[in-house]
C-alpha cells in the first residue's frame, strides 16, 4: 500500500481531500456565476463568452471531466467520512439536543446530496438538452448558440425557477460552514482568525445566492427578457 493510499484511508488524508476539491468547486461556482450573469449585459455578451467556450473543445472537455473527477472525489470523501464517524459513534446520544452547532453544520451532508441532484438536472436541462432539446436548437443571427434566448426559456418556467432558487439557498447553505471548514481541515484556521473566516464564508455564500437568484428573478419579472 502506497504512502498516498494510506494516508488517503485515513480519516485525516479524506478531510484533506474533500478541503482541496471542495476549494475547486468553489472556485468555479464563482467563474460559473460571473460567467452567467453577463446576461444583464444582453445577448450579444453571453453568447460571444458561450461562443469563445466552446471554441475550444479541448479545453471545455478537460475542465467538465476535471470537474466531474473532483466533484465525486468530494462525495466520496464525504460519504466515507460520515461512514468512519458513524462508525466511531454506533450509540446514539441519550437526547437530541442540539450542542454548538449551526444548521449548515447539521444539515451539511443532506444539502450535499440534494445539491448533487441539481447539479444532475442542470446539466442535462441546459448542457446536453436531455429535458429541452429544442434549446440547443436557438442560434443569434451569428449563428452562435443563443444561451440569452436558452436562459430566458428556461427560467420562464416557474417550477424550474423555484427548484433552482431552493437550490442555491441550499447551496449557499452549504458554503456557509464549508468554506470555513476547508480552512480548519488543511490546519489554516487559527482561533485569531476564525471570526473572520466565518465572516468571509457567510458573505461569499450570501454572494453566490444573490447573484445566481438575480438571475432568475430577473427573467421572472421581466426585466430581462
Amino acid at each position: 500500500m502506497s504512502n498516498v493510499t494510506r494516508f488517503y484511508k485515513s480519516s485525516l488524508g479524506k478531510k484533506y481531500v474533500m478541503a482541496l476539491t471542495g476549494f475547486a468547486l468553489f472556485g468555479f461556482v464563482i467563474a460559473h456565476m460571473a460567467g452567467n450573469l453577463q446576461i444583464f449585459l444582453g445577448p450579444e455578451s453571453i453568447n460571444a463568452y458561450a461562443a469563445f467556450l466552446k471554441s475550444k473543445p479541448g479545453l471545455l472537455w478537460a475542465a467538465r471531466i476535471g470537474l466531474l473527477a473532483v466533484a465525486i472525489l468530494h462525495i466520496t470523501a464525504a460519504v466515507q467520512l460520515v461512514r468512519i464517524n458513524r462508525r466511531a459513534r454506533p450509540v446514539g446520544y441519550n437526547d437530541n439536543k442540539v450542542v454548538a452547532s449551526s444548521l449548515a453544520q447539521r444539515t451539511i451532508f443532506m444539502s450535499g446530496l440534494i445539491i448533487l441532484a441539481f447539479i444532475i438536472y442542470h446539466l442535462l436541462h441546459f448542457t446536453f438538452g436531455a429535458t429541452n432539446p429544442d434549446y440547443l436548437q436557438y442560434h443569434d443571427p451569428l449563428g452562435r448558440h443563443d444561451v440569452y434566448r436558452m436562459m430566458i426559456a428556461g427560467f420562464s418556467n416557474i417550477w424550474v425557477s423555484i427548484f433552482y432558487i431552493i437550490a442555491m439557498g441550499l447551496l449557499c447553505l452549504h458554503l456557509s460552514h464549508g468554506v470555513s471548514s476547508m480552512f480548519q481541515s488543511l490546519g489554516l484556521r487559527r482561533r485569531a482568525i476564525t471570526r473572520s473566516l466565518n465572516l468571509f464564508a457567510r458573505a461569499m455564500a450570501l454572494l453566490i445566492f444573490t447573484g445566481n437568484v438575480a438571475i432568475v428573478v430577473a427573467v421572472l419579472t421581466g426585466l430581462v427578457k
